[in-house]
């Protein structure tokens, strides 16, 4: 487990006249076991806050602290590092896995840059991580062709577990998949926060989806964070109207938190 502290993180783009803040004034925290949702529409700046936490991103000024440690400071070989702290996992599936690569061996990848055991200590962890984002054993062997987007997505989850991480960044996770599997995807994500006790930053646009995982929730727009809380009170009651608009805009909001609701929205 462990705290992510963001403080006033703020990444620029552009040069001179044409420079404009992507993320200004950024602050938030993700306690020690606990699920943080990061909502708001495509170009809020949520996805750069993401990549900046996970060393993707240069950042123009803050700070960013995990258990004390300042993640903007990584050099060299303290990159490396990082990546066992920090994992993230991004919105395609497909497109963050090898196709050449069976599954089994995107996993052990993992495994062999970043640990020492041997051949068969792997594949005892590969079997192990596969059973613990409720895939078959035979998965192993497949392709990522071979699988659905959610057995494809389960399978990130798994190689985002394989160093242990203090944190996970998890990036639009459902929003490239069938809306008849983002329930099971978001259950299957709430029962390892419970049976790992995960520090995780959920970032989405989709507030029903934290109303359902995130035990607090902040709302992005236009770079900056406009409202945060307990997540079942924020959709309950927003007080900003950017947040208000965020949630007129779902169907049926009073039932969010349903997996119904969940499956039968688009992320």
């Amino acid at each position: 487990m462990a705290e992510l502290t963001v403080d006033n993180l703020v990444v620029t783009f552009g040069h001179g006249s044409s420079a404009f803040n992507a993320v200004d004034g950024v602050s938030l925290a993700v306690p020690h076991g606990t699920i943080v949702g990061l909502v708001g529409e495509s170009g809020s700046g949520k996805s750069t806050v993401a990549r900046t936490i996970a060393g993707l991103q240069k950042a123009s000024s803050g700070t960013v602290l995990l258990d004390g440690e300042d993640l903007l400071a990584s050099r060299g070989v303290d990159r490396r590092r990082r990546a066992t702290q920090v994992q993230m996992i991004f919105q395609d599936p497909y497109s963050s896995l090898n196709p050449r690569m069976t599954i089994g061996d995107a996993i052990d990848e993992v495994l062999l840059t970043h640990t020492d055991a041997g051949s068969a200590a792997r594949r005892a962890s590969v079997m192990e991580l596969l059973d613990l984002v409720r895939l078959k054993a035979n998965a192993i062997d497949q392709y990522p062709s071979q699988m659905s987007g959610g057995m494809r997505q389960r399978v990130a989850i798994a190689r985002a577990l394989a160093v242990r991480p203090k944190l996970i960044v998890a990036d639009e996770i459902t929003s490239a998949l069938d809306a008849s599997v983002q329930g099971s995807v978001l259950n299957l994500i709430r029962d390892l926060q419970r049976e790992l006790q995960l520090s995780m930053l959920f970032i989405t646009h989709n507030l029903a989806a934290v109303r359902y995982i995130a035990d607090t929730t902040a709302v992005m727009s236009n770079g900056r964070i406009v409202e945060h809380g307990p997540s079942a009170e924020l959709v309950a009651n927003p007080q900003h109207p950017y947040t208000q608009t965020l949630i007129e805009a779902i169907p049926r909001i009073e039932n969010a938190g349903g997996d119904r609701l969940l499956q039968s929205l688009g992320a």
